[in-house]
């Protein structure tokens, strides 16, 4: 019972902090604003959160775990999969809520969530360059997911400062060639419809 009500309560906090955060940013979001939103109190608050900023991570990382998994199509065979819708998916979901990830991925933002984005991203395109398999960690493999991740990590943070003054779509048609050249060697074909 314990637990649930935790998630419950974990949910009821990132939720209202996802709400808040479509209206303003993230440093002027308070614990009482938070609380107030969740329908707990600030004491309910600090048993689970330190401050907001802590919040913010915890909602962030989930969903960027599920964006990572949405991302997976991104290693189809050679491009038949859906690679450049992935990549709108991913660029929707940041573009959704934005004022967050922009503060959180921003110069003032969070080196646990830059870093755990940079790390699913890289553990995913690793999965995809081994077929579902692991590599070692010397194994030169790493070297391109690695680099796949921090480029997309770097266009994402880059896009959200600058105000999403491109559609997720173009965004998807704008990263899609670049990536495709860093993961297979060359450029992949277009993706079938």
């Amino acid at each position: 019972m314990g637990d649930r009500r935790v998630r419950r309560t974990h949910a009821a906090l990132q939720g209202a902090l996802i709400r808040l955060a479509e209206d303003r940013e993230l440093s002027q979001i308070s614990v009482a604003d938070v609380a107030g939103q969740a329908g707990v109190s600030r004491s309910t608050f600090y048993d689970h959160y330190r401050d907001v900023h802590e919040l913010a991570e915890a909602a962030c990382t989930g969903m960027i775990d599920e964006l990572v998994d949405v991302m997976t199509a991104l290693g189809g065979d050679h491009g038949t999969g859906d690679p450049i819708g992935s990549l709108r998916t991913f660029f929707a979901a940041l573009a959704e809520h934005a004022s967050l990830y922009r503060s959180l991925l921003g110069p003032q933002g969070s080196a646990r969530v830059i870093d755990h984005i940079r790390r699913r991203m890289s553990a995913a395109a690793l999965t995809r360059a081994t077929g579902g398999g692991t590599a070692a960690p010397g194994d030169p493999l790493h070297v391109p997911a690695a680099f796949i991740a921090g480029a997309l990590v770097g266009v994402a943070t880059d896009w959200l400062q600058r105000g999403c003054a491109h559609t997720p779509s173009e965004m998807a048609e704008l990263t899609w060639p670049i990536l495709s050249v860093c993961h297979f060697g060359t450029r992949a074909p277009a993706p079938r419809p």
